[in-house]
């Protein structure tokens, strides 16, 4: 590659952190926004939880729907499309009158920030070597980790000076500036051939992860079974099963499905989506941390919160460097080292939680391999696997996996 070419593609790979980047954001700074919005609409805990609910939803519908169509009609459009959506959803909160304007401007949200990170890495695989695109990939799984360090403080600023409002303004700016370098930077070419769009299956992938995230957070994790039995519960939990048999059986006769059913012939493809969702799985044990952190060292919750930032801060460090490992090693060894640590993390924390030095070790253990396992590698694997036509709907099908892991481990281990 020319100087000019690796000019380029530093150029591209900066376009794409800025916008992962403000999408992780937002995820980090609204949190702390969550009691200013309650008593600005007078809602109580119950109702506010749907400003993550609504964002996950439809964050998990975008997956899918924008990473098909980058495959379909490129990646500089559907990357401009998702952050043009973003700040669209951004603008609604800010302007909301009303709670449940709120709740539509985060379904917004998050339909736009959904493709922002599949199609991304759909990028890198178009415009990156395979020698460099470990390295790539590493960066860009290391902006959850930063997101997650700098955002709280950063939220904790705006609020502090400018009012929870301003915590989605400040999108706009940020994505003017990511929408007009995209625009000039990223690929335009997408597929050839004019396929008609899968809406059954996209409609039936939308109904299926719909009742299945309604159905698992209306768990109640402190009485799992009697949960299980609720009309509240079970009969979403039964349609996201019935669901995924039809979406099943639409991809089978579609021309040019969602999710192309022959990519899961590969045993790499099929060893890749099981590893994502186990991630996920330990990624949220890693929320009810605080609370063992309470119980077993007796410290306040703020305290706990703080620490908290050995896994966050070994998860940002972590990532880049398996991502540089993959160019050298491969895959194999990184993502095998990442269980390993994973493992041994966990393995620490459940037979000596109440010691400090071992909670600390077992944080990083846990960061560590976290980050191999949520960043870079598995991603890289499907770069590997599957052709240029296909790399966007892959990584969307990755990140699925990942968050569906996510939503079922908070359920399960807050049932434990």
């Amino acid at each position: 590659m020319s100087d000019l070419d690796k000019k380029k593609r530093n150029q591209i790979l900066g376009v794409l952190f800025i916008g992962v980047l403000m999408g992780a954001l937002d995820i980090a700074i609204v949190g702390p926004a969550l009691p200013a919005i309650r008593r600005s609409f007078a809602v109580d805990d119950r109702a506010i939880a749907w400003v993550f609910t609504s964002y996950v939803l439809f964050n998990l519908i975008g997956t899918m729907l924008m990473a098909k169509l980058s495959d379909a009609f490129g990646r500089r459009a559907i990357y401009v499309l998702d952050v043009l959506i973003f700040a669209a959803g951004s603008l609604v909160v800010a302007l909301s009158p009303a709670f449940w304007v709120v709740l539509a401007g985060r379904a917004v949200q998050g339909l736009g920030a959904g493709g922002i990170f599949p199609v991304a890495s759909a990028v890198i695989g178009d415009t990156f070597p395979p020698e460099k695109r470990g390295s790539a990939l590493g960066l860009i799984g290391a902006v959850f980790g930063l997101a997650f360090l700098i955002g709280p403080i950063v939220g904790g600023v705006i609020l502090r000076f400018f009012g929870w409002h301003w915590l989605f303004l400040i999108n706009l700016p940020i994505a003017a500036i990511v929408i007009a370098a995209a625009w000039r930077l990223l690929p335009a070419a997408g597929r050839a051939e004019r396929l008609p769009f899968d809406w059954g299956g996209m409609a039936s992938l939308g109904v299926l992860l719909a009742a299945l995230t309604y159905g698992l957070n209306q768990l109640d994790t402190a009485n799992i079974g009697a949960s299980l039995a609720s009309v509240a519960v079970w009969p979403f939990l039964a349609a996201a099963v019935a669901f995924f048999f039809l979406f099943w059986k639409i991809e089978q006769g579609a021309r040019d499905p969602v999710l192309r059913l022959s990519l899961f012939r590969s045993r790499q493809v099929r060893l890749t989506a099981g590893l994502a969702w186990g991630a996920g799985l330990g990624e949220a044990a890693i929320v009810f941390v605080p609370a063992l952190l309470v119980a077993a060292f007796g410290v306040t919750e703020s305290q706990a919160s703080f620490m908290l930032l050995p896994p966050v801060l070994a998860m940002a460090v972590g990532s880049p460097l398996a991502g540089r490992l993959l160019d050298r090693a491969g895959s194999r060894v990184v993502v095998i080292g990442g269980t390993t640590l994973v493992t041994a993390g966990m393995a620490l924390a459940g037979f000596f939680p109440t010691v400090l030095a071992v909670y600390y070790t077992a944080a990083v253990l846990i960061g560590l391999g976290l980050s191999a396992l949520l960043g870079a590698p598995l991603r890289y694997i499907l770069l590997n696997e599957t052709s240029a036509a296909e790399r966007g709907v892959a990584q969307g099908a990755l990140t699925l996996f990942t968050s569906i892991g996510q939503m079922m481990g908070a359920a399960f281990v807050g049932a434990v």
